[in-house]
């Protein structure tokens, strides 16, 4: 296939089946260099089925891919070379410690003076801050731990992309921060590619995401576009403070502006917050906020482009409950009040 080099990773209808059963669908995907990007679906989805296929351990049924843009079938051995990789649940020889794991890892790429692999081994230890658990055996790891020295040992050898399946699946909500505290510290040295069901981690450290159910992908973009929800309606979401009959009137005033499609109202404690839909974002930036500013005594307590949830964008991309959406995100202005 051809494949700009561009993109660490770039497929092209990448599909694969099991005895007539596709576990990956016409998979099209770029990941760009020095990015992470999240590979997000349900239990099943094929995350694990993707990444197999980029480091050649099965080979597709159809389609291609290139990583570093290279065959995976043509060049497995060479892509492999230049990957770190740590698998859903690594597994250790418990009696060593983690310097000697790291030792151990590093002597299959390194054949220099043994104070330069002794320094690289100090160095990763350091970055994934286990240096002064370095002598321990690893038998009394936590969990946290255990994937931490997983990252190191998947990154001993200076990789240009480091692919990690499900690298905070199973740990506590203080292993979770430490391990994404390490991916990215590692974002300027690397490309990182992960898997995960974990919708808050993706929206704390991807920059790029992609959604995969069933096999197939529902959704790749840029995170902010994907929570600012660019790719579907313009919605700007106000919430106003004042007498029913002022809120009438300046909601007659501003669904009669030419760029307003429809405007949604719900009331609470006191405040009603309308989400209007429009057609011009440009007008909305510079004439929604006016128009309802011309009405007097009337408060704004806040104003903003809807930005939406991740898991209410995942919930509605595969096909979950549409019915109770997370709590809109307001930016821009708070407690505006017309004179």
């Amino acid at each position: 296939m051809e494949s700009s080099h561009e993109f660490v990773i770039h497929t092209q209808g990448l599909s694969k089946a099991y005895k007539g059963s596709k576990a990956l669908d016409n998979l099209d995907l770029k990941v760009s260099r020095n990015s992470i990007f999240g590979f997000l679906g349900p239990n099943g989805a094929g995350k694990s089925t993707t990444i197999k296929l980029l480091l050649g351990l099965i080979k597709p049924s159809s389609g291609a891919a290139a990583v570093f843009g290279q065959d995976i079938q043509q060049h497995s051995v060479d892509i492999r070379r230049r990957i770190g990789y740590l698998a859903q649940e690594p597994h250790y020889y418990e009696h060593m410690t983690a310097r000697q794991t790291l030792d151990f890892t590093a002597r299959f790429f390194y054949s220099g003076p043994k104070k330069m692999i002794a320094a690289r081994v100090q160095e990763m230890l350091e970055m994934v801050g286990l240096e002064d658990k370095a002598d321990r055996p690893i038998r009394g790891f936590s969990g946290g731990e255990r994937q931490r020295l997983g990252i190191a040992q998947a990154q001993v050898n200076y990789p240009d992309l480091l692919i990690l399946d499900e690298p905070a699946a199973s740990l506590d909500p203080q292993g979770r921060h430490d391990v994404l505290t390490v991916m990215e510290k590692l974002r300027q040295y690397t490309t990182i590619f992960y898997s995960t069901h974990i919708l808050e981690d993706v929206q704390r450290v991807s920059d790029t995401v992609a959604i995969l159910n069933r096999g197939q992908l529902v959704a790749e973009a840029p995170i902010q576009d994907l929570l600012a929800g660019k790719s579907g309606a313009s919605i700007y979401q106000v919430t106003l403070q004042g007498d029913a009959g002022l809120t009438e009137h300046a909601h007659s005033r501003l669904a009669s502006q030419p760029w307003v499609q429809k405007i949604s109202t719900a009331n609470k404690a006191g405040l009603v917050t309308w989400q209007v839909h429009v057609s011009d974002e440009d007008a909305a930036e510079n004439q929604l906020l006016r128009v309802l500013l011309e009405e007097c005594c009337l408060k704004v307590k806040a104003f903003g482009r809807k930005t939406y949830n991740l898991e209410e964008i995942f919930l509605n991309l595969i096909g979950g409950s549409q019915d109770t959406p997370a709590a809109p995100t307001f930016s821009g202005l708070s407690s505006v009040r017309s004179n």
